[in-house]
């Protein structure tokens, strides 16, 4: 459902219709870990069953009800707002870095919609002209506004997907940089990508390398949704606050990297970006302005000039999220109760989960594991 009605998140409703939670792709991920037994989870019983359980009867081929495997990812907790709450409530938890809210009928628990992070930036973006705080800062570089964060997390092209992976479920992130050997962008790597991993056909490209992996997704984008470029994930200190809006809108992405100049060695291939598939488009108010085997190629096997493209993006140097500005919009606004890191420590809290430190990727992935 998540893949053919093109979304991030699906609410889950008990037998009585209550909503007692999300599943998104961070379960999906952390679900494909813990059935590759290469993530041991929580060892307590999640409604009766532990997390072994569920890894052994998936891998028989059982069924897994959707309720038992709707907590594995590192998530926000559950939030719901009612219908008449005001606009600058959803900003203050949407801008402290919870993904999405829930809106309930008034007086009750009845979920009637949900609210996500991108979507209340796409209502803002399209009626920029009605907030004059937010209308006076979409002009203004990145570098004026001091922003973005330099705290980002990335991964070496050359390193394998499920390396990737479990960065993203350990970390508690939805995205990664994919960075060459001179820590120069080449793609992005994100949860949602785990889609094109959920076949046992596909499951070899977990040892491929990220690089490879990047040529598959837009192969992927080629032949299901006839685009034949990727979208470009990065944004320079010079870009403006409106550009960097209209290409997180445009390619629907949690985040865009900042870089400044590219750096290149003088052994490193040049870094390719691949073409951008959409343009970036003003608002309204600025329009006059199996088991593992090696039949994919292996991490070692593969150079930067194995993704399609040529020009260089540049040195990676920072991230700017959703969240980032959704605070900034908020604190423009005169709220002050933001603080874009809360969310995002509380993920790292909610589970005790543990990566192994090493994987066998020789043994069968779907052999019960003996302690």
């Amino acid at each position: 459902m998540l893949v053919d009605f093109g979304i991030s998140s699906l609410p889950i409703k008990s037998e009585n219709g209550a909503v007692i939670g999300t599943f998104d792709y961070s379960d999906l991920t952390a679900f494909l870990l813990m059935v590759l037994g290469v993530w041991k989870g929580d060892p307590s019983d999640t409604d009766g069953h532990t997390f072994q359980d569920l890894a052994t009867k998936s891998r028989s081929g059982g069924d897994i009800p959707v309720k038992l495997v709707k907590d594995l990812g590192k998530k926000d907790p559950f939030i719901t707002v009612s219908e008449t709450e005001g606009l600058s409530k959803v900003v203050e938890i949407l801008g402290s870095g919870v993904h999405r809210v829930a809106v309930v009928k008034d007086g009750t628990d009845s979920v009637i919609g949900m609210i996500s992070q991108l979507k209340i930036l796409e209502f803002f973006w399209s009626n920029a002209k009605a907030f004059s705080q937010i209308d006076q800062i979409l002009p203004l570089s990145l570098r004026e506004l001091n922003f973005g964060s330099a705290q980002v997390i990335s991964i070496n092209g050359d390193q394998r997907v499920l390396e990737a992976l479990e960065m993203m479920n350990s970390e508690g992130i939805s995205s990664l940089a994919v960075v060459d050997s001179n820590h120069n962008v080449v793609g992005n790597i994100s949860t949602t990508d785990v889609k094109h991993l959920t076949r046992t056909s596909s499951l070899p490209l977990l040892k491929s390398s990220c690089l490879h992996f990047l040529s598959v997704i837009l192969t992927d984008r080629g032949l299901n949704d006839g685009k034949d470029s990727y979208p470009v994930f990065y944004v320079s200190p010079h870009s403006t606050l409106a550009h960097t809006v209209a290409k997180i809108i445009a390619t629907r992405a949690h985040r865009m990297w900042l870089v400044d100049a590219p750096s290149e060695g003088n052994s490193a291939p040049s870094t390719p970006t691949i073409p951008v598939s959409t343009p970036a488009i003003p608002p309204p108010s600025l329009a006059a302005a199996s088991p593992l085997a090696a039949s994919f190629p292996t991490a070692a096997s593969l150079g930067v000039a194995s993704v399609p493209g040529a020009r260089l993006s540049g040195r990676l140097i920072g991230v700017v999220s959703l969240t980032d500005v959704l605070n900034l919009i908020g604190r423009s606004s005169g709220l002050t109760n933001l603080d874009p890191g809360e969310a995002r420590r509380q993920r790292r809290r909610s589970s005790s989960s543990s990566v192994r430190a090493s994987i066998d990727l020789g043994r069968s992935s779907f052999d019960s594991r003996r302690s």
